[in-house]
């Protein structure tokens, strides 16, 4: 776990004359020390073919350069001027748990697919960030939108795609090729559409949302008449579907996988609900409950560090030559971050592989921080929504446990709840229904 080892595979860029060599970095000492102590050397990113199709090398999350690090800049702080982390943002949240759990509650306790309904709750968050704005759950252009976007991360993750990058030429043969790139174009022209919206409306002195703030920067600049401004079209419209597609998939599926181990593991649920009666009661739960109930909130790290739904994290490069480790390595090289060797490591996890709440709690049933728990990752390319995710995490897990108790169908018992994740770039639970019994 504490080694890195080059190993070689075929290029992964659109150049393929020979082997590409390729680092991976396992286990929690080795990864922390390469992300955060050398967080300049391994801060690149390497953009696949895959990635490049779909981003073009702009917005956020597949760029590189000085494009990458403004791009970045700006959407921390805007995203933050907006109330990411803070009484701003948990207002939102709260209302969307509203919508949520009616959504449940329509259900009458009988099993039911949960998946697209927490990603409609998930995806309103953002949105209200992104756009100013939540979205019915009926709405079918939002409802395509989020569905096109879930689908286009599981293809990501198939074979094919894996074998495009390597052989780029075969895209358009290749049928999920052309699904993925038709789902990414139909996104793209219905955020075209929410955008134009927007412009239609501003007002440079009420911003409203993300692509206000971003419109308005954009505006200023080409008054300045400053020239080659990262502030244009394709960097919004990238930006946003960036921010839109992962606000909305990685803590939907971290959701998702929360209420499924609920209902896997009885014991655990009942003593979030004990603890979530005698904090809280029947009043609606505050970010400010969690110091209060820290069995909850070991619960929810648990789910996240077990869950591990992205394993391989995306794909980083080196941004120049660096030795680590004793190993000499190649600027532009590429470099996966095994995130689920941090999380699954023996020598920092008492029990890696099973659920145990245990892991963040001392003897005394006092919460405590692990320095291996990196589902966010870490240094320069770090998750830039965590404190959103985390505030979003708590207050959706608690409001529905607080409304209903989750079980399996009926005829079907705990141990037969399937924990086998699916197949995609992200690990999402397998299809499944649950039970939503109102505790009420």
């Amino acid at each position: 776990h504490t080694l890195i080892e080059p190993i070689y595979e075929l290029s992964e860029t659109m150049d393929i004359r020979g082997q590409k060599k390729t680092v991976v970095l396992a286990g929690y000492r080795t990864v922390k020390r390469a992300l955060v102590n050398h967080a300049e050397e391994f801060g690149g990113r390497e953009v696949t073919p895959i990635f490049y199709d779909c981003n073009k090398g702009h917005g956020i999350l597949f760029s590189n350069g000085d494009s990458w690090k403004e791009m970045r800049r700006f959407a921390l702080t805007t995203l933050r001027d907006f109330g990411m982390g803070n009484k701003v943002s948990e207002g939102k949240i709260i209302e969307e748990c509203h919508y949520l759990m009616e959504e449940f509650e329509q259900r009458e306790g009988k099993p039911f697919n949960n998946a697209l309904t927490i990603h409609y709750a998930a995806s309103n968050v953002i949105s209200a960030i992104m756009f100013g704005k939540r979205f019915e759950y009926k709405d079918p252009v939002f409802q395509a939108m989020v569905e096109r976007d879930n689908e286009s991360i599981r293809l990501i993750g198939t074979a094919s795609i894996l074998i495009y990058n390597v052989f780029p030429w075969l895209g358009p043969r290749l049928k999920n090729w052309r699904v993925l790139m038709k789902n990414v174009e139909a996104n793209k022209e219905e955020l075209k559409r929410i955008i134009v919206d927007l412009k239609e409306t501003l007002n440079p002195e009420m911003c409203r949302c993300f692509v206000d703030a971003f419109l308005t920067r954009k505006l200023n600049l080409e008054e300045s008449e400053i020239q080659d401004s990262h502030y244009h079209d394709d960097n919004l419209i990238y930006s946003v579907t960036n921010l839109f597609a992962a606000g909305t998939d990685t803590t939907g599926n971290t959701l998702k996988w929360g209420l499924l181990f609920m209902a896997k593991y009885p014991h655990f649920q009942d003593q979030v609900q004990e603890e979530l009666s005698r904090v809280v009661g029947s009043r609606e739960v505050r970010v400010e409950d969690r110091k209060n109930m820290p069995y909850t909130d070991a619960v929810i790290h648990e789910t996240q560090r077990l869950a591990n739904i992205v394993p391989m994290a995306i794909p980083h490069k080196t941004s120049r030559d660096v030795t680590f480790q004793g190993f000499f390595i190649e600027e532009g090289t590429t470099v996966f971050p095994l995130l689920t060797s941090v999380l699954h490591d023996e020598s920092e996890w008492e029990s890696p592989n099973s659920f145990n709440p245990s892991h963040f709690l001392d003897r005394e049933g006092t919460f405590i921080r692990r320095d291996a728990f990196m589902p966010f990752s870490a240094g320069r390319r770090a998750c830039l929504g965590e404190s959103l995710a985390r505030m979003e995490l708590f207050l959706f897990f608690t409001s529905l446990l607080q409304r209903f108790r989750f079980t399996p169908p009926p005829g079907v018992k705990e141990e037969e709840l399937d924990l086998t994740p699916a197949v995609g770039f992200i690990l999402s639970p397998s299809p499944h229904e649950l039970c939503a019994v109102s505790r009420q």
